[in-house]
């Protein structure tokens, strides 16, 4: 989402070089990323992180809590975790397939921006005859516009530590 070629680390002190400051596809962490020497990174591109194979990433510093990311990181972060949830389509599909009661009163599906009591019995219906497959068979099936727009903003909400509970953000 951002970096700066010569910039020092907030997450381990006395680390210098390009650090990069990115979200993490899986977990949707903020984290802050040290970068090979002499390489260049684009706002929105997508670098490989894992322990084997990396070609342009020294190391993982650390977690980044929302506050401590720049703010042109932070303008570039909706429009990130919107290309993820596009991207990963069948994961989120799969979560709201899957997605249980939290307590007595309230459903997960309720916590996702959109969602109340009318469209979640909607949605627990239509996936007890047959699973959703795709963001457009859950907009034909249930008429909720837009899953993309409002699962990222729940998303959003979870990073920005605005929501108490965690549905896709792990700490």
């Amino acid at each position: 989402m951002d970096f700066n070629p010569r910039g020092k680390s907030s997450a381990v002190r006395g680390r210098e070089g390009i650090i990069v400051t990115a979200i993490g596809e899986e977990r949707l962490t903020l984290l802050e990323v040290l970068g090979v020497p002499n390489s260049t990174f684009e706002v929105g591109e997508r670098i490989y992180i894992g322990k084997e194979g990396r070609t342009k990433v020294l190391s993982v510093l650390g977690k980044l809590e929302y506050d401590h990311v720049s703010s042109s990181a932070q303008s570039e972060l909706s429009g990130v975790v919107e290309n993820i949830v596009t991207t990963n389509e069948s994961k989120f599909v799969e979560y709201l397939n899957n997605a249980r009661p939290l307590t007595p009163r309230i459903h997960a599906l309720e916590l996702i921006p959109g969602i109340g009591k009318t469209y979640m019995k909607t949605m627990l219906e239509e996936r007890d005859k047959k699973k959703f497959e795709s963001y457009q068979d859950l907009q034909e099936r249930v008429g909720f516009k837009d899953p993309i727009k409002h699962i990222s903003e729940r998303i959003m909400d979870e990073i920005t530590g605005q929501s108490r509970m965690n549905l896709f953000v792990k700490r």
